[in-house]
């Protein structure tokens, strides 16, 4: 393989050309947040003497165990609060491209811009594009809400790091090929939320000119809530307020591991969001949803979607189904709002029920209202991915994160779940791939095969792809109806 060095403002770094492409792994954008950095702003990173190997992956954040090996089949990846890093794609003559900027997802828990999962090969090579993805600091290191502490201590730290990371881009990516200019951030899940927060945070602004949110949107914490799992936490740890400062000196594996017993303890299995973005007057002064439609986002075209049967992956057929009482609190946990039972009363109290009500409340619900939020100050396109296979124990529904693969054009991903690729398979990634290109080159995800109308509140048109591409109008109104009506309430 041969070599490739770009320069940044810290230092040079020496990649790889592989598979077409230049590719530079586990680059700093941050120093190492660790001893009196922990829980702090990002800082710089520091400036270093000749050429720094870029061929590796950098450290991911401390998280849970990936025992099932579907975030990093093979060998798994280092673990350390020294994780603030990024990695690069780039065709072989880069000049000047847009850059497609990736924020990963995994309910703010886990994950890391390596995953093969999100390898930018196949986007770079065939789209003509700069793909970068990028670490953030997870679970109680990047969303304790620390700042009523004073001090240095901040809230929202792991969303700090994606600006960090964004700051990054714009001061060294014309030295790997891409435009400062023209930079799109995209991302899934806990990282389509972080661009929800993102379009409504000041200190994000200018950063990037457009946002591609998959199967996420705004959600934060209220600032009470967010201090009572500061709470917990220290009490999970056997600690009390006064002790609060204890968490810079105890070792990263301690409050870990203490955050999964505590996250088991309130949840009682069920999915639950308990380290997330919370309100916060220094970094995210506005709830976004309320930010974007005060004009935040201002001429920012946005692309969002959900899956059709998002809540499916969390409820899987064949697992412990979680009491329907404990599935909801976690819900109301995670959204912030007091008693979903009225809603819960229009779906059965089954597994598929449950795995109804997080697909519509959760992740459809909150794209629509968030869509609208954006309408008076920027173009918005919607879609909704209704892509199965047929007889797979998990893709027979279209459920969270099935997308992934068919955006990077990373189909050996669907190999290793036991399926053959098929030519259908590949023309649904081309079309995508095409439309989240065209968008990061235009602002318009409009292609040569594909035409795709804006959403607006007459027609609500909706891109869904399935074996084909098909534009629908107003996709299940009375459910939209419903589910504003609580949304109106409060919800």
């Amino acid at each position: 393989m041969r070599q490739a060095e770009a320069s940044t403002i810290y230092g040079t770094v020496r990649g790889i050309r592989k598979d077409g492409v230049n590719v530079w792994r586990g680059v700093p954008f941050a120093s190492p947040p660790v001893g009196e950095l922990r829980f702090c702003a990002p800082l710089p990173p520091e400036r270093w003497e000749g050429v720094r190997d870029a061929s590796s992956f950098g450290p991911v954040s401390h998280q849970p165990p990936d025992r099932k090996g579907t975030r990093f089949p093979g060998e798994s990846p280092v673990h350390d609060e020294d994780c603030l890093y990024l990695n690069v794609w780039a065709p072989l003559e880069a000049d000047s491209l847009p850059v497609m900027v990736w924020i990963h997802g995994g309910t703010f828990l886990t994950g890391a811009g390596s995953q093969p999962l999100f390898d930018g090969t196949a986007l770079a090579l065939d789209g003509n594009v700069v793909v970068v993805s990028v670490n953030y600091r997870l679970g109680p290191f990047g969303f304790l809400h620390l700042s009523p502490l004073g001090g240095n201590y901040s809230s929202n730290a792991g969303l700090l790091d994606q600006i960090a990371a964004l700051e990054w881009v714009r001061d060294n990516i014309g030295g790997f090929g891409g435009d400062p200019r023209r930079v799109t951030v995209f991302g899934e899940s806990a990282g389509s939320m972080s661009i929800a927060a993102l379009l409504a945070m000041p200190a994000a602004r200018g950063l990037f000119t457009g946002a591609i949110m998959q199967s996420g949107a705004s959600q934060t914490l209220k600032p009470a809530q967010g201090w009572g799992i500061v709470m917990e936490l220290l009490a999970e740890l056997g600690l009390g307020r006064e002790d609060a400062g204890k968490l810079r000196t105890l070792p990263a594996e301690t409050i870990a591991q203490a955050a999964g017993r505590m996250i088991q303890r309130l949840t009682g299995g069920s999915p639950g969001m308990f380290f997330q973005p919370v309100i916060d007057p220094l970094t995210l002064p506005e709830e976004p949803v309320r930010a974007v439609a005060n004009g935040s986002a201002q001429g920012i075209p946005v692309l969002i979607g959900t899956n059709r049967h998002e809540g499916d992956y969390f409820f899987r057929e064949g697992a412990p189904v979680p009491e329907i009482g404990q599935s909801l609190r976690a819900l109301e946990q995670a959204l912030g709002v007091p008693d979903l039972s009225e809603l819960a009363a229009h779906y059965p109290a089954t597994r598929e029920g449950q795995a109804g009500i997080l697909t519509d409340v959760f992740f459809w619900r909150s794209a629509v209202a968030f869509a609208e939020s954006l309408l008076e100050h920027g173009p918005v396109w919607m879609y909704r991915f209704d892509w199965v296979v047929e007889a797979h124990s998990l893709l027979s529904r279209a459920v969270h994160t099935a997308e992934i693969p068919y955006v990077f054009g990373n189909l050996s991903h669907l190999r290793r779940m036991g399926l053959a690729v098929s030519p259908a398979m590949k023309t649904l990634s081309d079309r995508m791939r095409s439309a989240w290109i065209a968008f990061a080159y235009s602002g318009k995800p409009d292609t040569g095969q594909l035409t795709w109308p804006q959403y607006g509140l007459a027609e609500r048109a909706t891109l869904v792809f399935d074996e084909t591409a098909s534009v629908l109008k107003d996709p299940e109104p009375d459910k939209r109806r419903l589910l504003s009506k609580f949304t109106e309430a409060g919800i």
